[in-house]
């Protein structure tokens, strides 16, 4: 899979030139590259291991649905 920091490696050793990650990602766009996704599901997939996962580990390793509350870095006390 090609990804923005490799096209960047490559223009930077083709051209000599020194784009940004960003820089890339909007070069691409511009030039009409979009992101790519598979055609298809790869051949390992396994879709009972995944299922069997996301039943028994996920649930104990999923985070909480409440964020914690917001809270200061100062060391003084609030008024």
């Amino acid at each position: 899979m090609w990804t923005a920091a490799r096209v960047r490696t490559l223009i930077g050793r083709k051209f000599h030139l020194s784009y940004s990650v960003s820089g890339v990602t909007r070069l691409l766009h511009r030039m009409g590259y979009s992101v790519q996704m598979p055609a298809r599901p790869a051949a390992e997939r396994d879709e009972d291991a995944i299922t069997a996962w996301r039943e028994a580990t996920w649930q104990e390793v999923k985070p909480s649905g409440r964020r914690p509350a917001r809270s200061s870095a100062s060391r003084t006390k609030r008024a």
